[in-house]
């Protein structure tokens, strides 16, 4: 597996369609990252419809190349292909992988990216394996890309890609979690045996263990409501943010090869950092996650 180090940027946050953000405060983003250690940066046409990579590309373009990694997504195409107006849609064919790589290197201003994976095939596992997946190895196999793998939040689904393709790395969002550790029961195992590396996205369970108020991008049921408060409780008796928590439970697990952080501002950069570094007691563990 690419080294990737620690903490990766997740690029999402930074063509969000919903806060507004700008050119400049996307490209302080970048540049807080970079001047904290960062060099592993995920992102995705999907992400603002191609704006997330355009403005990475854009931060990116004065730092040496071979000292960063990007990966971007096949799978999930701009709407715009289809006509203005269009929403994004999904065709994991064999050419459409290869057509939306290289729209994305265009973007991205780079003649290469490190990690290609296959963006959230969750219903459509026979055509991304015969097609997406089959463009993937032959442009590893050509030099094009370093690594290839699948990114989703289905952690069974990922267990038959892992079975069945011939990967480098899974990217798996939400399912390793204070709050839910599906990809423990079963994909960690396998990649562990089949020498697949694994990052970890979606740590905060899409904001609630970080403050927030939804989980996996929904309101959450009083169950996890319950739970967030209990997790809340044990870590502000030992003056802990539930957040580092979060953050640090990911980082600990030896599987794991690095935690995508999605971050709107240079301060949320610098936060994350933080919270990733600071100490948690052994007993709060014990509480957390006693297994």
């Amino acid at each position: 597996m690419i080294e990737l180090g620690r903490i990766g940027l997740g690029t999402a946050p930074l063509a969000s369609r919903w806060d507004g953000l700008g050119e400049s405060s996307a490209l302080e983003v970048v540049d807080a990252a970079w001047k904290l250690g960062v060099r592993f940066f995920d992102t995705a046409p999907l992400y603002g419809s191609g704006l997330a990579e355009r403005r990475l590309g854009a931060a990116l373009r004065s730092r040496p190349r071979d000292e960063f990694v990007v990966s971007t997504k096949v799978g999930r195409l701009l709407g715009t292909e289809k006509g203005a107006g269009a929403e994004a849609y999904f065709d994991f064919s064999y050419d459409a992988a290869l057509r939306s790589l290289e729209a994305s290197l265009e973007r991205l201003g780079l003649d290469r990216v490190d990690i290609a994976l296959v963006h959230d095939p969750d219903h459509h596992y026979d055509e991304a394996l015969a097609g997406a997946l089959r463009a993937l190895v032959s442009l590893r196999d050509e030099g094009v890309v370093r690594a290839i793998g699948v990114g989703m939040n289905e952690a069974k689904l990922l267990c038959r890609f892992v079975r069945e393709a011939d990967l480098d790395c899974v990217l798996v969002a939400g399912r390793y979690t204070l709050l839910d550790r599906t990809a423990d029961d079963e994909l960690f195992p396998l990649c562990g045996e089949r020498g697949v590396g694994v990052i970890a996205g979606g740590v905060f369970n899409s904001g609630i263990l970080a403050g927030g108020a939804t989980f996996d991008y929904d309101v959450p049921p009083t169950s996890v409501v319950a739970h967030v408060a209990e997790l809340r409780e044990a870590c502000d008796a030992r003056r802990v943010p539930l957040g580092a928590a979060a953050l640090q439970f990911a980082l600990r697990n030896p599987t794991i090869s690095s935690v995508l952080v999605g971050c709107r501002s240079a301060d949320e950069v610098a936060e994350d950092m933080r919270l990733a570094t600071l100490d948690i007691p052994s007993e709060l563990w014990l509480r957390l996650a006693p297994h």
